[in-house]
């Protein structure tokens, strides 16, 4: 793509960025402003924004990249993640909200009174949201290598600069603007040039109309269905996109902005659907991608494709147009997701090490955003959709229980929580790192039976541990709680019955 008008588009949705997270400066006074908008975000207006730090990178350039790849069985992805938002609905965006909490650390603390459940806490929210960051920096070196000829370490570097400019200067308050507005600048660049792909299969841009068929052999390849290792992969994978997104901090703490409980459900209810449309839009690109642009069905090649399918396409400036509304689109995503992140790891450590005020969460979200720059910098990217799904396992490992039986069961405590967060993190990061270095080492593909004496069982399981590492996280967070003399905190009842009471009705 050698028009300008792709770093045309980047700079237009970089000033407007810009512009909104000054307006949101202007509005940001107090300490609660910066750590969670002071609790007054409207349903739609915080569905916006969870929308647009969701969608990330991983979903708008991977989740079409790997419908290509994989066809059909890439849906699991996408049902995955829009799934676990039910269960977050269902089971914990009200409670988090009238816990009264600015982070995920500070909930467990006042649920378990326990510093050292707190640290833990405070150590993987840490480590899951740069895991997050990464992928989003290795999409923008991505894009800007696509639409120029500059180093992949541009576009990196440009969007941890906006993200740490954006954040520290206004907080959570300012992000709320700038994350409502990403998301529908995403799902504009996506859904546009889905009408006019199509209308170019149908001959709208042909002489004489003539009309691309479709082959559904070509879209969804007969196969037998998964069976044996490959379902057991289905189901691991499904298990931790469900589960990983009520682990991810970014997601949570948006729940904390909203007035109260009801407005929190409320909130899910309007992601559900703005999600499912833009899944839905993704797909669909990918879908057509697998008819007219087999040739981009390549790792690593195979992200490209929403960027190269308009100027296939759709002839002349148009089609550039639409190129070029893409590109702003991912750089949307980029930011969206990077300043979610960032705002939710600053307040962690702003509220863990410095002692919450709004001077000491200004630095920490620069020392947030340098830190995963480093490390995306000295690492080779790998699928989007994979980098973002191995997150979802070790939040869905690591985290996710603790939340949940933190908000639901009476009996947990501090060296119960402790116990099944060290092993769920530790049991998730052995795994994929072990199926890491096997893939490294040329092992293959876990769905055969054994290659160079590695059972395919073994390579299945460390590919995919979420089957078996949540449960013996939950499991081992189960025993030690019901082992531990010391019990629960005496307050414990008091604060569940916080949790599970609308606030009218305590009134």
């Amino acid at each position: 793509m050698t028009s300008a008008l792709p770093l045309v588009a980047i700079a237009l949705l970089l000033l407007a960025t810009g512009l909104i997270g000054f307006y949101g400066l202007r509005i940001s006074r107090t300490t609660s402003d910066f750590f969670v908008a002071s609790r007054t975000v409207r349903p739609v207006w915080n569905a916006s924004a969870i929308s647009g730090e969701y969608l990330s990178a991983g979903t708008f350039l991977g989740l079409s990249g790997l419908v290509l790849l994989s066809g059909a069985e890439a849906f699991w992805f996408p049902v995955g993640y829009a799934a676990g938002y039910l269960l977050v609905l269902l089971f914990v965006a009200g409670p988090l909200r009238r816990s009264g909490a600015y982070t995920i650390p500070d909930f467990v603390h006042a649920r378990l009174d326990s510093v050292v459940a707190r640290r833990v806490t405070s150590v993987l929210v840490l480590v899951i949201g740069w895991l997050y960051v990464v992928p989003q920096l290795h999409g923008a070196a991505l894009v800007i290598t696509s639409v120029a000829a500059v180093p992949p370490w541009v576009g990196s570097v440009g969007i941890a600069v906006v993200v740490s400019a954006v954040v520290a200067a206004g907080g959570m308050r300012s992000i709320t603007f700038v994350q409502a507005f990403q998301f529908w600048v995403k799902l504009t660049a996506l859904a546009v040039p889905l009408v006019f792909v199509l209308m170019a299969l149908g001959g709208a841009f042909e002489p004489g109309g003539a009309v691309v068929t479709f082959d559904p052999g070509a879209v969804f390849p007969h196969e037998a269905g998964p069976g044996g290792l490959d379902a057991y992969a289905t189901v691991s994978l499904l298990l931790a996109l469900l589960l990983g997104t009520t682990g991810l901090p970014h997601v949570l703490v948006r729940f904390y902005t909203s007035p109260d409980g009801g407005s929190a459900r409320r909130t899910t209810v309007v992601v559900l659907v703005m999600i499912s449309v833009f899944y839905m839009v993704s797909s669909t690109l990918g879908l057509v991608a697998r008819v007219v642009a087999p040739d981009l069905a390549a790792p690593g090649v195979a992200d490209t494709v929403v960027l190269a399918l308009p100027t296939r396409l759709v002839p002349g400036l148009g089609g550039e147009l639409l190129a070029a509304l893409v590109v702003a689109g991912a750089f949307a995503a980029f930011l969206g997701t990077s300043s979610g992140l960032v705002v939710a790891l600053a307040g962690v450590v702003s509220q863990d090490l410095f002692g919450g005020t709004v001077r000491s969460f200004r630095w920490s979200a620069v020392a947030c955003t340098l830190i995963p720059l480093a490390f995306a910098l000295v690492t080779i990217p790998q699928g989007l959709v994979t980098s973002v799904g191995t997150v979802f396992v070790f939040a869905a490992s690591a985290l996710s229980p603790v939340i949940l039986l933190g908000v639901w069961w009476r009996g947990l405590t501090a060296r119960g929580a402790v116990a099944g967060m060290v092993v769920g993190a530790v049991l998730c990061a052995t795994a994929l790192l072990a199926s890491s270095a096997l893939v490294a080492a040329g092992y293959g593909s876990p769905s055969g039976s054994t290659a160079d004496g590695v059972p395919g069982v073994v390579r299945a399981l460390l590919a995919q541990p979420a089957a078996w590492t949540i449960p013996l996280a939950t499991a081992t967070l189960v025993v030690v709680s019901l082992l531990d003399r010391r019990g629960p905190p005496l307050r414990t009842d008091r604060f569940l019955r916080r949790l599970h009471v609308p606030e009218r009705r305590r009134a």
